[in-house]
């Protein structure tokens, strides 16, 4: 027997200064960080804790909280880019994704928002990436 471990949803902003996140699924749990590993520990911290008020309180606690669960990171593409900024140069990204670095600039800075098929063409791009990344024999 396969024991699947259910998922949880973790939405990643960056505001200006942190990133802050927070689980659709509970809410009121949100945290911040400076950097995007101190988020995800903040975070993690965040809803043990939440979910032990709860329990203490006798508020109701979403199933997936009764077994084993993982958290899955999804970030805007305003957090993945400053996320990853010091991996990724924007002329990197530019050439693989084929969107040009001042339009990744303004979706970096916040100024703009990509449309869902900007969108679309970073993950793409990124996807292809760590396809080929994969495939490398060392």
């Amino acid at each position: 027997m396969n024991f699947i471990m259910q998922k949880v949803i973790v939405d990643i902003n960056f505001t200006g200064n942190n990133f802050c996140a927070h689980a659709p699924i509970l809410p009121g749990c949100v945290s911040t960080g400076s950097s995007l590993a101190e988020m995800k520990k903040n975070i993690q911290e965040a809803i043990v804790g939440h979910i032990e008020i709860s329990l203490e309180y006798s508020d109701p606690v979403p199933e997936v909280f009764k077994e084993e669960y993982e958290l899955e990171f999804r970030l805007t593409t305003e957090a993945l880019l400053i996320a990853y900024s010091d991996i990724f140069t924007k002329a990197a990204l530019s050439r693989i994704t084929g969107i040009n670095q001042r339009q990744l600039w303004h979706y970096a800075s916040g100024m703009r928002k990509p449309r869902p098929a900007q969108r679309k063409r970073i993950e793409d791009g990124l996807h292809k990436l760590g396809a080929e990344l994969l495939r490398i024999g060392i």
